[in-house]
């Protein structure tokens, strides 16, 4: 099958790479445009541009594909029998959709129909779930509301946060992408359509989602840390200064203090909860390092009985 990729961030990168070893037909990537980053505002490439560079495929980088005619025409030039999207990052038109012979398939990090959108694998962690997955479908105009092809699942481990669930996810998606593909090419896929009623969405993630909200209990705190890793962090003020929390855990605790109050400042840093309350483990000051909490208390002094905000 000759098959037109369109995929841009690092999760997408396995599904590429995949495509390569198992000898598929890339004809083209297509990936978003170039970006200026950093001080020197230096040129940088997408991650599957990356790989594309190294294989040596036929790169495309619309700056929009709706309304594109120069876009669609070589798209139809190449005529792919499938094109393959995973976390591409913009919504395909109905020409783009209708085009390929198989139609478009789309790589999607949840167990389908829960959380469709843009950040499924932090809406995962920060709601509590114990698992999520991959599922496959081919894609319609609507936002992941397509036929599913094949899903599959995986637990969500304690220590996990978004970081590493996205790693595991990436290279899962990969795998259940030859999958689909290989029972596309045998005939033997058999589309399911969603439950309506059974969708939750996973909207994108804002610095100020990231703001901490001490009048939640200790697991719910805990879990929005996770699911903010690495961006865009959760945060809390002392003092007018923002600390960033990169990690806490769970400690049981019953008090009736204000929601926020520092309940130890020696040796750990530990914070009452609605209900528990959250011993910080990593943390960083508005224009420091991020740092483990006793190397922080070495040089800070938070005065227990101070109230985080």
């Amino acid at each position: 099958m000759k098959i037109v990729f369109m995929g841009t961030p690092d999760f997408a990168v396995p599904s590429l790479q995949k495509l390569f070893e198992e000898g598929y037909d890339v004809a083209a990537v297509v990936t978003q445009p170039d970006k200026q980053k950093g001080r020197g505002m230096k040129l940088s490439f997408s991650p599957v541009k990356e790989v594309a560079l190294q294989k040596g495929v036929e790169i495309l980088q619309p700056e929009k594909i709706k309304n594109n005619p120069e876009f669609l025409n070589r798209l139809k030039e190449i005529n792919p029998d499938v094109i393959v999207v995973a976390a591409y990052g913009k919504i395909l038109p109905e020409e783009v959709l209708t085009l390929p012979k198989y139609g478009c398939i789309n790589v999607h990090a949840s167990l389908l129909p829960k959380y469709r959108g843009a950040a499924p694998i932090n809406w995962a962690i920060i709601n509590g779930e114990k698992e999520t997955g991959i599922t496959t479908m081919l894609m319609d105009k609507g936002l992941d509301t397509g036929d599913m092809l094949i899903k599959k699942s995986i637990h969500i481990l304690e220590e996990d946060d978004a970081e590493t669930l996205h790693d595991k996810l990436s290279r899962l998606g990969a795998e259940v992408l030859i999958e689909t593909l290989k029972a596309l090419e045998k005939g033997t896929l058999i589309p399911v359509k969603q439950r309506e009623e059974e969708a939750s969405y996973s909207p994108i993630l804002t610095k100020e989602m990231g703001h901490i909200d001490w009048n939640k209990t200790a697991e719910e705190i805990r879990n929005l840390i996770r699911g903010m890793k690495p961006w865009p962090g959760c945060y809390t003020f002392y003092e007018d200064k923002m600390l960033k929390i990169w990690k806490g855990e769970i400690v049981e605790y019953n008090g009736n203090e204000e929601n926020g109050t520092v309940l130890k400042s020696k040796g750990d840093l530990i914070v009452k909860c609605d209900k528990d309350a959250l011993k910080i483990v990593e943390i960083q000051q508005e224009g420091s390092k991020k740092m483990g909490i006793r190397e922080y208390l070495i040089g800070h002094n938070i005065p227990e009985g101070t109230i985080f905000r």
